[in-house]
């Protein structure tokens, strides 16, 4: 199934992405980003991977390294991303996840442009709530938090997953978002990293919520922080 699920998975986004009219705001925060000479680290919401990914590989200029769990359903997730051009190092939450931060900014830091793509809430949640992990990423490598979403409709949600995993229909409206890249210092205490983490929160829910007016999107259970 390992074997099957990446292909029949590659195939589907392909052929979805082909016929999505997909639309971009923000355009410009994507491209001060990518031409920054400061390392881009994407922020995403997990719901949204199956949106961005493909999306993603299509920037110009624009090379990212993501992070997938040690999981089977992760494994099947790092081939297909890694099929889609992106590369890939595994590990989640704990001890595995903080390997894999570092993992990947020793990759950011070694190559000319290398950016780092992190699902924020991941890879158990809770849902919108960023964790610290992509500020740790900014600060060590020097690079400029870029937050990004996605919104569609119509779009179907996979109600049972924890992250209501968000997948647009055939020749859906998809809105691509772009927000204002976040400089993160060098050096921070402790409440000064949390005020950047709750500052990239607020900025993807803000984001997500522009975009879902955009594309006229609604669920039932809207993202939003956790206190």
């Amino acid at each position: 199934m390992l074997k099957v699920y990446p292909t029949l998975a590659l195939g589907l986004i392909r052929i979805l992405n082909w016929t999505w009219r997909i639309q971009e705001s923000g355009k410009e925060h994507l491209d001060a980003a990518v031409s920054s000479p400061e390392p881009a680290i994407a922020a995403f919401l997990h719901g949204r991977t199956f949106v961005l990914i493909h999306h993603m590989t299509q920037m110009p200029g624009a090379k990212w390294v993501s992070m997938c769990s040690k999981s089977l359903d992760g494994e099947a997730m790092a081939q297909l991303e890694e099929r889609l051009g992106l590369d890939v190092v595994r590990g989640s939450s704990g001890r595995d996840g903080l390997e894999a931060i570092q993992e990947m900014i020793q990759l950011v830091r070694s190559k000319p442009g290398q950016g780092a793509a992190l699902a924020v809430d991941g890879s158990r949640g809770p849902r919108g709530h960023v964790q610290g992990g992509i500020v740790r990423m900014a600060r060590w490598t020097g690079g400029r938090i870029l937050p990004i979403t996605a919104s569609a409709n119509p779009a179907w949600i996979f109600r049972s997953a924890w992250d209501r995993t968000m997948l647009p229909l055939p020749f859906a409206k998809v809105e691509i978002a772009y927000g204002k890249p976040i400089d993160v210092p060098g050096k921070m205490n402790a409440a000064q990293m949390e005020e950047v983490r709750i500052k990239v929160e607020q900025s993807l829910l803000i984001l997500q919520q522009t975009a879902n007016e955009r594309t006229g999107f609604t669920d039932l259970e809207p993202i939003q922080a956790v206190s």
